[in-house]
């Protein structure tokens, strides 16, 4: 899972993400090739891990990951190449983080929050409609020379066009945003999308909006008092968090509105070898959970032995959870629920 950091300059976006890698001290970080882009790798911490992990006593236990990209710069559309540049880093995302500044520039310039959210919007929006013209022209020229198999993407295109032209992002056309045909195109106003409100540090409170964005969460974070709180000792921070009423740091907030935008949930795999977190799509049956671990298991795919986190916490071991008959013997068509703990059996 790779969510990519957005916003005009000045936003705040560097100290975001100082405050996100900073808040554990345990991150894997590293720049790309692309000049001054970071991205880091956030471990998820869960408290049924750190269970299975004292149940099972494994050589290894292994939390699930977040990746976090920053960009070097946003880019207008008239200036991005196409063979790179920024957008196209974040094309490469599963959602975006868009971070818009609520606190006084360092001119002294007021924040200009819903603003500044709809220009990165627009830039969004334009940059879609020019990789979509540009499909368009691609097939136009195939059918003058006789190819007619691409009128369905042709016809799905024309529509991804018509919405962008009248301004409108492709996540608000669930079928358009989801298509698979389209999924080639990583469009990125089809992406889900999380507004970063970044306020200064005494100010805890939701701005109003002008124009407020549809079907899009928003969430405060006090950037550089999150980031400074990331830096201290754990004694430190405990004072500054009650002091300034931070319940959760900005990086368990965000991961919890992560999962929540890309419907995420987790399932589980236990042995004296490993305790792993397996990070998946709700609504996944178990043949394509069985993927996630290995390609050979999907293919060879046979059953899955299913139970759950909170049955196996009550009655203490999987022999009890068995005699108590809440070990289930399930299909490649069982949708795996968050919670699940799962030995897949199969034949390769």
């Amino acid at each position: 899972m790779k969510l990519g950091i957005a916003g005009l300059p000045q936003s705040g976006k560097s100290t975001i993400f100082a405050a996100l890698t900073g808040a554990r001290g345990d991150e894997e970080f590293h720049s790309s090739s692309r000049a001054e882009t970071k991205i880091a790798t956030i471990t998820v911490l869960d408290e049924r891990v750190d269970f299975l992990s004292r149940l099972y006593e494994p050589k290894k236990t292994a939390y699930a990951k977040i990746e976090y990209l920053l960009p070097s710069k946003i880019q207008a559309a008239s200036q991005a190449r196409s063979d790179g540049g920024t957008w196209n880093q974040l094309r490469m995302c599963d959602a975006i983080l868009h971070t818009v500044r609520n606190f006084t520039g360092p001119d002294g310039s007021p924040p200009t929050h819903d603003r500044d959210f709809w220009q990165i919007e627009e830039e969004m929006i334009l940059n879609d409609l020019v990789v979509a013209e540009k499909r368009i022209e691609r097939i136009e020229l195939d059918r003058k020379r006789g190819k007619t198999e691409q009128d369905r993407e042709y016809s799905l295109v024309k529509s991804c066009c018509s919405h962008l032209e009248s301004g409108e992002p492709l996540r608000k056309i669930p079928e358009l945003a989801s298509h698979p045909l389209l999924r080639g195109f990583t469009f990125l106003s089809a992406k889900p999308e999380l507004v970063i409100i970044n306020n200064d540090d005494e100010n805890e409170t939701v701005p109003e909006w002008n124009r407020t964005p549809e079907g899009i969460d928003r969430i405060v974070v006090r950037g550089r008092l999150e980031m400074d709180i990331a830096s201290m000792s754990p004694e430190e921070a405990r004072e500054f968090l009650e002091a300034y009423h931070i319940q959760e740091s900005a990086l368990d907030r965000l991961i919890k509105s992560s999962y929540h935008l890309l419907n995420r949930i987790s399932f589980f795999t236990v042995g004296s070898d490993e305790v792993k977190a397996w990070s998946i799509s709700a609504g996944t049956p178990a043949m394509e959970a069985a993927g996630a671990i290995h390609s050979d298991i999907q293919k060879g795919f046979i059953r899955a032995e299913v139970f759950t986190f909170e049955d196996l916490k009550t009655h203490g071991s999987f022999n009890e959870v068995k005699k108590a008959g809440l070990v289930r013997l399930e299909g490649k068509e069982h949708e795996v629920k968050d919670g699940d703990i799962i030995n897949f059996r199969f034949n390769v």
